[in-house]
């Protein structure tokens, strides 16, 4: 009686009982057995479908087919009878290159995305991690050769700009995707090496159609830091903008450049370098002119971000707007501002699709592909080599020109507790 006692109690919390772990029970795998001891070829796969002989068709279908209506025919009926497991023809094999001492801890976190979409798919697959210390020739081409010999022929590689001129180089016989790089600061024209890298001069032009004369324009001393802040420059001084997800984009240049008086020659641009460990600003910001009620662009990492919005609003600067590429899509700009500080923030972002499955994977393994935006694009490219392997849809429906992935951009602001689209001024004229 008191077992029967003890069982009743419980029943009621077992009901509301919630697993936050990872079952190690494998699921379910259905196959269909060929016992036919004659082979098949096209004409005998599409009787078989034409008589509704299904099971002997999928029975004879292990691999996948060169006859696209038939191929087609395959994996739908393989979706439907959950036969999931047959739908990879070639094997699920990707190798990652990593600079560990370079990109330090994206050397775990783009492995960390890479398994975890992987995993995702419920497929087996072999990952295999190859370190390199430098991103020297020699590191490089002997990684290569060494995958080369393993047999893989996807190979995922965050490496630095150097890194990947270095790859250029060598002109590998892989396909090679860079999640780190974007195709307009490569030089190559090589089909086998594809680019994943965000396009910080596109984000910064449509930032431009939001600035105000004068520019003002914040920077580190990193590579990414000068280069925009010079394009920024240049960009809002000589051009007109416009923005670059419209259509009109080609006839408006064009207008420009036959029409001289619409540019804005009265344009100023106004910028600050700030050292690593430079704190201050009131030499730069209390009581210049120079600088009132203009646009600020900040192209530094998120901490000092935050330390720059809240000495713009201690020393009075009435800035029109706060601009930022992907840099500050971060959380952080929520938790380490005052909401006055970051108000009339408009910052650029390229993360636009997501799969809500990859978000959950991920954040098992503590990966983040929400806001980190290498973490995102890696996510990306294992998307786009599984469904060259596969043949499978892709999660992500971003489009390839050239050999890069196109992000759309949207523009957002930093509310109270989260971040909103901004409607641009503008977009509505």
């Amino acid at each position: 009686m008191k077992k029967i006692f003890y069982i009743t109690l419980l029943f009621p919390f077992a009901l509301f009982a919630q697993s936050f772990l990872i079952s190690n029970i494998p699921l379910p795998n259905t196959k269909i057995l060929n016992l036919d001891p004659y082979p098949c070829d096209e004409d005998c796969l599409k009787e078989y479908l034409e008589n509704g002989q299904i099971f002997s068709f999928l029975a004879h279908s292990y691999s996948q087919l060169d006859d696209e209506e038939l191929e087609l025919a395959r994996q739908e009926y393989a979706f439907a009878l959950n036969l999931k497991s047959r739908i990879i023809s070639k094997k699920l094999r990707i190798a990652l290159l990593l600079p560990y001492k370079i990109i330090g801890r994206y050397s775990a976190s783009t492995t960390n995305a890479a398994f975890a979409y992987l995993i995702a798919k419920n497929l087996p697959f072999e990952l295999k991690s190859y370190k390199i210390e430098t991103e020297s020739h020699e590191d490089i081409l002997n990684a290569i050769k060494k995958i080369q010999d393993d047999g893989f022929y996807y190979v995922i590689a965050p490496l630095t700009q150097s890194g990947s001129d270095t790859m250029s180089i060598i002109k590998p016989e892989l396909n090679i995707f860079f999640p780190t790089i974007n195709k307009k600061d490569a030089n190559t024209t090589s089909q086998n090496l594809y680019f994943g890298g965000i396009d910080y001069r596109a984000q910064s032009d449509l930032l431009l159609n939001e600035a105000e004369s004068p520019l003002v324009i914040f920077y580190d001393k990193s590579n990414i830091g000068k280069k925009l802040s010079d394009y920024q420059e240049e960009e809002f001084k000589n051009k007109k903008f416009v923005d670059v997800n419209t259509t009109l984009v080609n006839n408006v240049i064009e207008e420009v450049k036959t029409t001289p008086e619409l540019l804005d020659n009265n344009r100023t641009v106004v910028k600050f370098s700030i050292p690593k460990r430079k704190t201050n600003l009131e030499k730069q910001l209390k009581e210049n002119q120079d600088i009132n009620m203009g646009s600020f662009m900040i192209n530094t990492p998120i901490i000092k971000s935050g330390m720059i919005m809240s000495q713009l609003t201690l020393y009075d600067t009435n800035a029109t707007n706060i601009l930022s590429t992907q840099t500050n899509y971060n959380p952080l700009i929520l938790s380490m501002t005052q909401y006055h500080d970051r108000k009339n923030m408009i910052i650029a972002n390229s993360i636009t699709h997501n799969k809500d499955v990859l978000i959950e994977t991920n954040s098992l393994l503590g990966n983040d592909i929400v806001f980190d935006w290498i973490n995102y694009t890696t996510t990306v490219g294992i998307d786009y080599f599984f469904h060259h392997i596969s043949g499978q849809d892709r999660e992500y429906d971003i489009e390839v020109v050239d050999n890069q992935m196109m992000y759309p951009i949207k523009l957002i602001q930093p509310s109270l507790s989260r971040f909103i689209p901004y409607a641009s001024s503008s977009s509505e004229d």
